[in-house]
């Protein structure tokens, strides 16, 4: 390789020739101001005490005609000449300063000590504050803080300038990969703008940011990108903002970070971990956000997210789940995922079937409640039928293989097929089993031990405390991981339900159920995704008031008649 192709040591994005030609020019402008001519240390130029940085300038050089670099690195210089050297009155400061974020070389040398008030909000950022001069912009030193009054002030006019700072914005959807929202533009404040996300992604999306926050990236001082975390395509989504971040980063120009942040209750979390000595950069997600994508993922798996739940084939699922359970044998972790297809299965069969009269759709119900079962209880060996097939699941033990959420649809199961020794069965799960066995919520678990109380009569104060606690720890605020509109429109329903039960109020009960339903179609939608065919829990809260004597409209959506009024029970080996 020759000086012409070899990527400079300190300016890696020009070839060392042009690194040498763009020292020269530097050199020759620093000499005409200053008498003297530059040292350079690495990528800086020192100059009669100045440090000049010369990455920026690089980035631009590399995408600038070489016959205009002269001109180029002239303005650059003229700039900083004529920059704002302070002395400006509280009230310029108050209308021109804005929050700016700021690598932690930023500050130059020469001022070490004149920015104290400068603060670390994440690994590779500092927030600084910095005036926005006609020609220049220029960070603001403990001084000119002191010379604004009030510092309070100050910073609330620096958020309040900064989203006023224009921008532009762009989806980024390419085929199999999770949707980026990048936001961009001439402004070196537009990065800076990831400070004010909430903000930032209501106007350009129309929606809240969710519990869980957003991952975000901020390559240069023009570029943001973001990607809220709604579904399990986040997991997808680090890996793509990742490669984008470094390339972005390295190509400038501006470049400012180059790691992932994970924005959540209003702080920046890294999740970025750089190793200087080895030149590498990995993605290390903290364990709460790692619990948090392990979770979407199993509601996404499970059919439960409006947003990425598809419509299946039946015929194609069907021979899937066969094939699944003919592998149970040799291979019995497949057990959660067959389930998963089983549960699936029966949901979809009401499209054709909605009020699943038909002995198809009563197989696929009792393949899922057998495998569900299965799951967490020691079963025999048993034979189903899927289409004119038969298919064995094989005897299993006492180990338990699915998890709180798992267990919830299979205790409901049992109450839609009135299969009540198996009810009772899973409710002697250990509740720190389910704990143990994957990432949920809080209130999952306390529903779960709700339920379990309930059926075992425990006292009915207990079951009352548990249902209160399970209802106080279902508010969004306390439910970091679950999605919100889900928790709201279709996990709490079954709780609210369940209330009225308890308290044996026929008509509150039926009010209750009306509500459910409205809120499954709420969040459904016009999706053909099975989970939108069968409200589960309302359905088996139902069935249960309908063996209790609760009078029921028995021609409501979402609730299967043949399966609610029991005109489609039949015997359940095992």
């Amino acid at each position: 390789m020759t000086p012409h192709d070899t990527p400079d040591a300190h300016l890696p994005v020009l070839t060392t020739a042009q690194a040498d030609r763009l020292r020269g020019l530097v050199a020759a402008a620093l000499e005409r101001r200053h008498g003297t001519p530059p040292a350079f240390e690495g990528d800086t130029a020192a100059v009669a005490g100045h440090r000049h940085p010369l990455t920026n300038l690089a980035q631009r050089c590399r995408v600038t005609p070489e016959e205009a670099w002269p001109e180029l690195v002239e303005q650059q210089f003229a700039q900083l000449a004529e920059a704002s050297q302070g002395g400006e009155s509280a009230e310029e400061l108050l209308a021109g300063t804005r929050m700016r974020l700021v690598a932690p070389g930023a500050v130059p040398a020469d001022g070490a000590g004149q920015f104290s008030y400068m603060r670390a909000v994440a690994p590779g950022l500092n927030l600084a504050l910095a005036l926005d001069a006609p020609t220049t912009v220029r960070l603001l030193n403990d001084q000119d803080v002191a010379r604004a009054g009030d510092p309070d002030a100050l910073w609330e006019a620096a958020g309040r300038n900064l989203s006023r700072e224009p921008f532009r914005h762009e989806e980024v959807r390419l085929d199999g990969h999770p949707v980026l929202h990048s936001v961009y533009g001439d402004s070196v404040f537009v990065a800076s703008k990831a400070l004010l996300l909430p903000e930032l992604a209501a106007e350009v999306t129309g929606r809240r940011l969710p519990g869980a926050g957003a991952l975000v990236v901020v390559p240069t001082r023009h570029l943001l990108a973001f990607h809220p975390i709604t579904d399990g395509s986040a997991v997808d989504a680090v890996n793509d903002l990742a490669t984008y971040a470094v390339r972005a980063h390295d190509e400038g120009p501006g470049s400012l970070s180059p790691r992932v942040y994970w924005w959540h209750e209003g702080r920046l979390t890294s999740l970025t971990v750089i190793d200087d000595e080895r030149q590498t950069i990995s993605q290390q997600p903290p364990a709460e956000l790692v619990d948090i994508l392990r979770l979407l993922r199993g509601l996404d798996r499970a059919g439960r997210l409006v947003a990425t739940a598809r419509p299946v084939d039946v015929p194609a699922l069907t021979a899937s789940l066969a094939a699944s359970i003919d592998a149970l044998d040799a291979a019995p972790d497949g057990l959660p995922d067959a389930f998963t297809d089983a549960v699936l299965l029966a949901q979809a069969s009401a499209e054709a079937d909605p009020d699943a009269d038909r002995v198809e759709t009563w197989d696929a119900w009792v393949a899922a409640l057998q495998l569900g079962t299965a799951l967490f209880t020691e079963t025999k060996a048993v034979t189903l039928m899927l289409g004119d097939t038969e298919h064995t699941v094989p005897a299993t033990g006492t180990e338990v293989r699915g998890d709180a959420r798992a267990w919830l649809d299979a205790f409901y199961l049992t109450l839609v097929t009135r299969e009540r020794d198996r009810t009772t069965r899973l409710c002697e799960v250990p509740l720190d089993t389910l704990r143990a066995a994957g990432p949920a919520d809080d209130y999952v678990l306390h529903w779960i031990d709700t339920l379990q109380s309930h059926w075992l009569r425990r006292p009915t104060d207990d079951v009352v405390t548990k249902l209160v606690t399970t209802m106080e720890t279902s508010h969004p605020e306390a439910s970091t991981r679950t999605p919100k509109d889900f928790l709201d429109l279709v996990d709490y329903q079954p709780v609210a339900l369940f209330h009225r039960l308890l308290t044996q109020d026929h008509e509150a009960f039926g009010k209750a159920l009306t509500e459910a339903l409205g809120h499954h179609a709420r969040y459904w939608g016009d999706s053909a995704a099975p989970g939108a065919r069968v409200a589960l829990g309302p359905l088996a809260l139902a069935c249960l008031a309908h063996d209790m004597d609760f009078p029921l409209d028995m021609d409501q959506p979402y609730l299967p008649k043949y399966l609610l009024g029991r005109q489609r029970l039949e015997h359940i080996p095992g």
